[in-house]
This record gives structure tokens, sequence and C-alpha cells, in this order.
């Protein structure tokens, strides 16, 4: 029997992140979608196809396949019994039916237009996409301001869904429509960050999924790795530190960091930000020292997503030092990056500069500084301090430790009134 390896499978695999077991999950999860039922596929399914000891799969599993990938069979490397081509990519199907696109765990959908007779199909173009790259930019100015806010998610998604319907309206080439399904990754993608910073995870995880699905078919690097990276975040603000590595490598394994400096960067202070949850601080320091050195060596003139340009710089590095060094319970140096932090914060990063200052309230407090401790918690603004999540949270437990700190001092009487305030303006 000849088993030839599956070079095309094995180069998209290594391509879009995906492990034997992922790629499993994924086409398990499109078999389910159109057949009402998972596949029963595993990380040893998948070997055989890299193998080649399975050549042509069936045709669920095929149809499972094309779905994750937006590729016919024969593209992924498979070869047809008999030399017979491919018939089984959904939109050679029936060109009027709904077809459902898995990629990455989730199904996101996306319908071919069908045709009206006599009647001209719309045309999509570039200023649809210019109008929905406006509306991410709006998302992405709310989500620095409030944050986390279940209104901001709720946007977002319904964008997301608007940059879907777009591509049921009409005609258009495949970059505009590669561009759409990168708008929709990108609203998804807010989505699920509001949801990460409200603290509503399974919401998170839902938005992710779809978002990664989109993602892949658009093609985007850059928000791939926003989305991936997005993921190492939620894991570690989970507690789980082992996921948090597992979806950030994915994010740092992609070619746009090896392209651009500043997505490295990124990549490599959340990972030291990581650490800091798992307790390796030898990790913390060199994780950090090499997204410095990256971020040093980044052109600063070049061309960046709105997203990134929008929040990523040494403000933001030195905030995700911050709460590494906390998590570590190295108090002072995380102070130090906290006031690096502060004196850098542009004016709109209003969310950040909330939780930069609850969490310098903390590092004061655990090194006795009372005083300057509830000074600093007393700068947050009312806003955060009762409606954002991860702020009220940490808030909540700076008080106790006061309490428990301070049992005497005057300053916890100051803290109760004003916390009594905040609750009665909010």
């Amino acid at each position: 029997m000849d088993t030839t390896r599956n070079e095309r499978l094995t180069a998209w695999m290594k391509e879009h992140g995906h492990s034997s077991a992922s790629l499993a999950d994924a086409v398990n999860s499109a078999m389910e979608r159109f057949a009402g039922r998972p596949g029963g596929h595993d990380g040893a399914s998948v070997r055989a196809w890299k193998s080649g000891r399975i050549r042509w799969p069936n045709t669920a599993t095929r149809k499972g396949l094309e779905a994750v990938t937006g590729l016919p069979s024969t593209d992924l490397g498979f070869v047809p019994r008999g030399g017979a081509k491919s018939t089984t990519a959904p939109n050679q199907e029936d060109p009027d039916m709904k077809r459902r696109t898995l990629i990455g765990g989730l199904a996101a959908t996306a319908a071919t237009a069908a045709a009206v007779p006599g009647i001209a199909p719309r045309r999509i173009g570039n200023t649809d996409v210019e109008r929905l790259q406006r509306r991410f930019t709006e998302i992405i100015a709310s989500d620095h301001r409030h944050g986390g806010q279940l209104n901001i998610e709720k946007r977002a998604a319904a964008l997301a869904d608007e940059a879907l319907n777009l591509q049921n309206s009409g005609s258009a080439t495949q970059r505009v429509r590669s561009n759409l399904y990168a708008a929709a990754a990108a609203f998804r993608s807010s989505a699920m960050w509001a949801a990460i910073d409200g603290r509503r995870y399974e919401d998170a995880q839902e938005h992710m999924r779809e978002a990664q699905a989109l993602a892949e078919m658009s093609g985007d690097q850059a928000i791939k790795f926003r989305i991936w990276s997005h993921a190492g975040s939620m894991y570690r603000h989970m507690g789980r530190p082992s996921d948090a590595f597992a979806a950030n490598d994915v994010a740092r394994g992609l070619h746009i960091t090896r392209r651009d400096p500043m997505f490295a960067s990124l990549g490599l202070a959340r990972q030291a930000a990581i650490h800091g949850a798992a307790q390796e601080r030898t990790g913390v320091r060199r994780a950090f020292d090499q997204a410095q050195t990256a971020m040093d060596r980044a052109d600063a003139q070049a061309s960046r997503p709105v997203w990134l340009v929008a929040f990523y710089d040494q403000a933001e590095l030195d905030s995700l030092a911050l709460s590494a060094y906390l998590a570590l319970g190295d108090y002072q140096t995380a102070e130090a990056h906290a006031h690096r932090c502060l004196s850098s914060l542009r004016p709109h990063m209003v969310r950040s500069q909330a939780i930069t200052q609850t969490r310098l309230a903390h590092a004061q407090l655990a090194q006795g500084d009372v005083d300057a401790a509830v000074d600093a918690a007393m700068k947050v603004p009312t806003a955060a301090a009762t409606q954002h999540a991860r702020v009220s949270r940490m808030l909540n437990e700076f008080g106790a430790a006061l309490r428990a700190t301070a049992p005497g001092n005057s300053t916890v009487k100051s803290w109760t009134e004003h916390t009594a305030a905040w609750r009665a303006s909010a």
C-alpha cells in the first residue's frame, strides 16, 4: 500500500497552528453541524491522514475537513479513489445552500448569495469594508474608556453578524470577502475581550471559538494573533496557566511575529505575565527582557492594525510587568512598574489607568504603606470602581486586605466612607 506522506495537510496544520488533536476536534464539531452528531476522530485519525495511511477519508469526514479548512479535499493532499475529483466542497453542492464553516472548533455561518433571475446582485466593495473598519475603531475606543461592559460585548457581536450578513447581500472579489471575514473576526475578538474583562468567561470562550473560525477564513495573521493572544490572557485570568501558555504559544508562533517585532514584543510580554501567574520568577524576567528588546527594535513608523496601535506601547508593557510581579509577590518591583505605567499612559486609556491604580494600591499595601495605598485606591474613578467587574473585584480584595492589615488605622474608616460614597453615586 502506498503511504506517501500528506505534506499538504501537514503544512496547512502547521500554518494554522493545529495539533492533531485540535484538528480532530474541529472536524468532529463540523461533522456535528451537518450530520447532527459529532465525528469520532481523534489525534490518531489525523496522524493517519498525515502519514498517508488514509489517502481518501469517507464522505462525511471530507465534508468536515473542507468545512474546517475552506479547501477541497484534493487541495489538502488527499487522493480520490480512481482519480475522481472531490465534489464535497460546500459551495459546489448547491449554490443556493448556506454553507457552514467551522475552524478551530466552532461554526461560523457563511452563506453564498442566492441568484435572483433578472436582477443583478449588489456589488460589495471596499467602501463596505471601510465602513465596518470605522465601526471597529469605535468599539476599540469604547473598550479603552469603559472596558468589560456587556453592551460593548453585545454591540461587537452584532457588528460581527452584520459583517457576515454582507457576505449574503451580493457579489464581491475574493479579497473583499476575506476582508469581511477579517472584520467579523475582529468584532468577535472584541466581544471576546469585553467578556474576559467583565469576567464572563463562558461567553468569552464562545466568542473565542467563533472568532477563531472567522479568522481562519480571512487568512489575516494579525487578527489570528489577537484572538490567540486574548485566549492566553483569558486562561491566565481563569487561573489556568498551562492553557494560557498553550494559547499564547499559538499567537507567538504565527509568522507575523517574525515580520514585526511589535507583535513579538506583545506575545513575549503576555508570556511573562503568564509566568507570573505560574510563579515562575526566572521566566518572568527573561520574557520581559526579550519583550523590551523586541519593542526597542520595532519600527515606530510601520503600519499596524488599529487595535494594536491603540493600546500596545511602553505603558502596556509596564502594566503587564506590574501584573506579573504582583502575582510573584515582588511588591517593590511591581510598584516601580506601576509608576512607570501611570507616567506614560495615554489619556484615552481610562480603563487601564483604573486597573493600574488598583494594582498600585495592592503593591503599596503589601509593603505596609497604608496611607499611600489608600490614596492610590481612592483615585480610581467611580465608574470603574462600581461598573468594571475586574476593578470592582480587586478593590473589594484591597478593602479586605486593608482591614486585615491595619484594623485600627483611621484610613480604614476613610476607605469605608469612600466606598460607600462610590456605591451611593453609582
